[in-house]
């Protein structure tokens, strides 16, 4: 079974590597006639492994079909539905899913909507008449980035929008069903903001107790990250697997106590471990890592109940059947192999090394292994870890989960029935958790808490959890010293960087917005950070970070910050306080929090690894009103090609350059100014710089427009061949010593889920 289910995993994985499914029913019949050829031949695990793949697509194939047609795509559509999950709410806006849809035809059965400035309070629950207008599925795609598009197809969200004003929304009802857990959920978020729980803590006992994170601080989020413990504030295997495992123990225990002998205590355990798990599993509203952790249990438990003497191995191998019949994209999600790792690991020690340690000192070193084995797995999903994490989750697992959770479970029953019982419990997690939180804020300070490391092939983390397991083996096995060499790879990391010469310029995708990273040989600049969100987000902290770690990039050389809009300078801070930056030019310095912040001007030059760098704007004579044609300009010069960034310059700056540095201008590469709007890309300047390529840095089916018609075609006119973060994905320019390189992330790395360029 074991082989089996390994063949079943490797089919669903090949499929998650196409960029688009097989289409029509020919590739249907044909694979189920050559699995039944190859069963009939015995040839069961490439039959098995043909299956896994079938089953894949079939499932891919139906969750897209729940996607917006793109007739419906930006038109205003009258839409009823009932408001699922716990609402979001920021400053302005409140986000929310929205089920049991009846709209125009083709509206998917899962929407995701913002309302801006609502009127109402919107409660989970509640039924609602609404107008919106409706976007297929798409994120911003990077290198190193978060894949919404595949998150959103994972929760089975067919389509982004949000309510219109006009006509008036209407809520049609209020009234729930007794058994839909969003509004249990909605009434114990509720009841939960009324008890003595302190606001250090309230988000923390939400997380914990409801699956609801979204009043954990930055500052919060700053100290699990940097702790290794953010998987203790989120509703998964760990506390589910420990909180069933409490409960069948005590079943085990006190059952034979009863004299009730017609069951075994084996089977009630079993039973009371699944219900409890179902039950927190819900209160985490069935989210699906908690439907994942369940479905585990589950295989484990069914097996104790049917009595039925099946190894570890086995009931592994069967989670694993079950756990991706039930949802083929897990095998994508790092909480996935998190899990089944950690547990073969546990097992695997358990059973090699420890039968006659003493407990305590099996546990600690079974966490430290633990957390050894699976740094490469973080590092691969997150490109960090945490130095720290196995002495934090040495005293915070324990605390959490033998502590806190249980003290949580009847508190939620309590709260929900009877809910002056529920106080005093509520207060003892609220300062068990002011406890714990000032230990882990104590240990996040720590130098070199957190390790920034780039993303290790997949050939590196599989020699090295290989050479982990190697290394766990009893002594006196010979070849153990094979171990040590497996895990040399992941220390070796192949990184793209430029040679001599040579430059690398990335155009991210940070929707609209603009946030350019240029590389030479040695040096790294970065052109305007994105836009920072209303709910307190940035592009800075979702893209700009996550992309420079991608790249093993600890150290910023010049920031520079084109003009004071916040889709230039929104995710400066977030930059400047999570990595070190050398020095900031800008045409608002005084904006920037940062000792060496200085004002860009014409003249400004230097260079790095044979590359030039050289400032033509804004000139001090220039006296431009605007802040868009004060933007900072900037050319960079390789052996090979040169790049154009213009900011957010309009007509008059444009003219202004052409006037004073018309040979200049000449470049291989063009940043379209401001966005791609009709107030800039003139046909006068484009025909100065003449480029072979222009990038356009805006979102997709932005409300303004972005980029314009008239640009676009000025740029047909002049054969130039353009790109659009919105429709493309980043950009990424390489001027090697013999060529222009340019790759678009929606085409280089295209996965079925994500949107067509």
């Amino acid at each position: 079974m074991v082989e089996s289910a390994l063949f079943f995993a490797a089919g669903i994985w090949t499929v998650q590597q196409f960029p688009q499914l097989p289409g029509g029913w020919h590739w249907l019949v044909s694979v189920c006639v050559l699995v039944g050829i190859l069963l009939r031949l015995k040839y069961r695990k490439a039959a098995i492994f043909l299956f896994g793949m079938l089953w894949a697509i079939v499932y891919a194939s139906n969750a897209l079909s729940n996607r917006l047609p793109v007739d419906l795509e930006s038109k205003i559509i009258p839409i009823e539905g009932r408001v699922t999950g716990l609402p979001r709410q920021s400053d302005r806006r409140v986000r929310f899913n929205l089920t049991d849809i009846q709209g125009p035809e083709g509206t998917p059965k899962k929407l995701r909507l913002s309302w801006y400035n609502p009127k109402h309070e919107i409660k989970a629950g509640q039924y609602w008449s609404f107008s919106v207008k409706l976007k297929r599925p798409h994120g911003n795609l990077n290198p190193g980035g978060f894949d919404f598009e595949r998150w959103l197809l994972s929760e089975g969200i067919g389509a982004t929008g949000y309510v219109r004003d006009r006509p008036t929304p209407v809520m049609v009802s209020d009234k729930t069903s007794f058994f839909d857990i969003s509004t249990w959920r909605q009434q114990l978020s509720d009841r939960l903001n009324n008890t003595g729980a302190s606001s250090d803590t309230i988000g923390i006992i939400k997380a914990l107790a409801i699956g609801e994170r979204q009043q954990l601080s930055s500052a919060q989020w700053n100290i699990f990250r940097n702790t290794g413990t953010v998987h203790l504030i989120a509703i998964s295997g760990l506390h589910i697997g420990l909180i069933s495992g409490l409960m069948y123990l005590t079943i085990l225990k006190f059952w034979a106590r009863t004299g009730v002998l017609r069951w075994s205590p084996h089977y009630v355990g079993a039973l009371a471990a699944l219900f409890i798990a179902a039950f927190y599993a819900g209160l985490a509203g069935f989210s699906v890592p908690t439907q994942r952790a369940l479905i585990m249990l589950a295989a484990v438990m069914l097996s104790v109940i049917w009595q039925r003497n099946v190894s570890l191995s086995k009931t592994l191998a069967l989670a694993l059947f079950a756990v991706l019949t039930m949802d083929p994209l897990a095998i994508l999600s790092p909480g996935f192999w998190l899990s089944f790792l950690a547990v073969i690991f546990i097992v695997f020690i358990a059973g090699g090394r420890l039968q006659k340690t003493n407990r305590w000192l099996a546990a600690l070193k079974i966490h430290w292994a633990m957390a050894f084995a699976l740094a490469p797995v973080l590092l691969f999903f997150f490109q960090q870890t945490s130095l720290i994490a196995p002495l934090a989750n040495l005293i915070a697992v324990p605390v959490v989960s033998f502590l806190v959770v249980p003290i949580l479970l009847p508190s939620m029953f309590l709260l929900g029935t009877i809910p002056g019982l529920a106080e005093p419990l509520l207060l003892l997690v609220d300062s068990i958790l002011k406890g714990l939180l000032w230990f882990l804020a104590k240990l996040a300070d720590w130098p070199f808490a957190t390790v920034y490391y780039p993303q290790p092939t997949l050939i590196a983390v599989a020699f090295f959890v290989l050479g982990v397991f190697i290394l766990l083996t009893p002594r006196g096995l010979t070849g153990r010293w094979l171990g040590c060499l497996m895990l040399c790879p992941l220390f070796f990391p192949s990184l793209d960087r430029p040679e001599d010469g040579e430059a690398k310029l990335t155009l991210l995708d940070v929707g609209q917005g603009l946030a350019t990273v240029v590389q030479t040989a040695k040096h790294v600049l970065v052109f305007d950070t994105g836009i920072r969100f209303d709910s307190g987000s940035d592009s800075g902290t979702s893209v700009l970070l996550p992309f420079l770690r991608y790249q093993g990039i600890d150290r910023v050389d010049k920031l520079i910050i084109s003009h004071g809009d916040n889709d230039h300078i929104g995710g400066a801070a977030s930059l400047l306080s999570s990595i070190r930056t050398d020095a900031v030019l800008s045409s608002v310095p005084e904006r920037i929090d940062h000792i060496s912040a200085d004002f860009c001007r014409t003249g400004q030059s230097w260079s790095w690894d044979g590359v030039s760098f050289v400032m033509l704007a804004p000139g001090e004579t220039a006296g431009f009103r605007s802040n868009n044609d004060n933007s900072c300009v900037l050319k960079v010069i390789a052996e090979q090609g040169s790049i154009l960034l213009t900011g957010d310059i309009e007509k008059n700056a444009e003219a202004w350059l052409i006037k004073n540095y018309a040979s200049d201008l000449l470049a291989d590469i063009l940043i379209v100014p401001h966005h791609g709007s009709k107030t800039s890309s003139t046909h006068a300047f484009l025909q100065a710089v003449s480029p072979n390529y222009a990038l356009i840095p805006s979102g997709y089916k932005n409300r303004f427009g972005f980029p314009h018609q008239e640009v676009i075609e000025r740029l047909d006119d002049l054969n130039i061949n353009w790109f659009d973060t919105g429709r493309h994905g980043a950009l990424t320019v390489t001027t090697t010593k013999h060529t222009l390189k340019l790759e678009a992330q929606r085409l280089a790395r295209r996965r079925y889920w994500h949107a067509a360029p």
